[in-house]
């Protein structure tokens, strides 16, 4: 009799610590199931993840492969206007409706427009910064209105390094208060740098790059034009 119930008994102890290990494991799980998950903070792919595709080219380059002949460029109703065609030429990969290339433009042209209504320097920092893809080629053609803007963006250059860029005075597009910069020479020592202090609401910071500046290196400054 003593060994039958000290025997039930270690059976029983098993069994319940069996059962709680069991149960810490499951509870976690269901917490965890009935907990929903954050929102993502971006839709965009995650760069760091090796399964995402690579990116398109950018909506400026033309097809690489076979594109419809001119005299193909159709649309299944109605007709495109000539600038459209300049547009839509040597652009149209086969197999693809015109009418959708053409899309891309239009939209490209109006993301400029509603930009510079608000903002004429965003609109060009965007340009600069190559932020609307296809934004060179829809202006020339579909939007020659926003050919100033188009001009002045083609003037300057983006954030980051710049190479050999030409002596004077330059405005960055951004009122980021972490915006740096240095311009350096040919042994790579610097020749100027700034901002010294964070620039005071409403301020412009500005670069003045010497004669003689082999690179440009900025942060945070979005993009620069000349300063007029």
């Amino acid at each position: 009799m003593y060994r039958r119930s000290a025997a039930a008994a270690v059976l029983l102890a098993a069994a319940l610590t069996l059962t709680a290990c069991s149960s810490g494991g499951d509870g976690k799980a269901e917490a965890s199931a009935a907990s929903p998950k954050p929102p993502a903070a971006s839709s965009a792919p995650d760069p760091a993840d090796a399964s995402v595709a690579p990116s398109q080219p950018p909506a400026d380059a033309k097809p690489t492969g076979p594109v419809l002949p001119d005299t193909k460029l159709v649309p299944k109703t109605g007709s495109f206007t000539a600038p459209q065609k300049q547009y839509l030429s040597g652009r149209v990969p086969e197999k693809t409706d015109p009418a959708a290339v053409l899309q891309s433009g239009q939209e490209a042209c109006q993301r400029v427009e509603r930009t510079a209504k608000r903002d004429k320097d965003a609109a060009v920092g965007a340009l600069v910064a190559g932020e609307i893809p296809g934004a060179k080629d829809a202006i020339t053609y579909l939007c020659p209105e926003q050919k100033p803007l188009l001009a002045v963006a083609a003037k300057g250059f983006p954030d980051g390094t710049k190479q050999s860029p030409a002596a004077g005075t330059y405005r960055a597009l951004t009122q980021s208060t972490t915006c740096v910069w240095e311009a350096k020479g040919k042994d790579g020592a610097a020749l100027a740098s700034g901002p010294l202090t964070p620039p005071k609401p409403g301020e412009k910071i500005t670069a003045k790059i010497p004669s003689g500046t082999t690179q440009f290196v900025s942060n945070g400054c979005y993009a620069w034009i000349p300063s007029a």
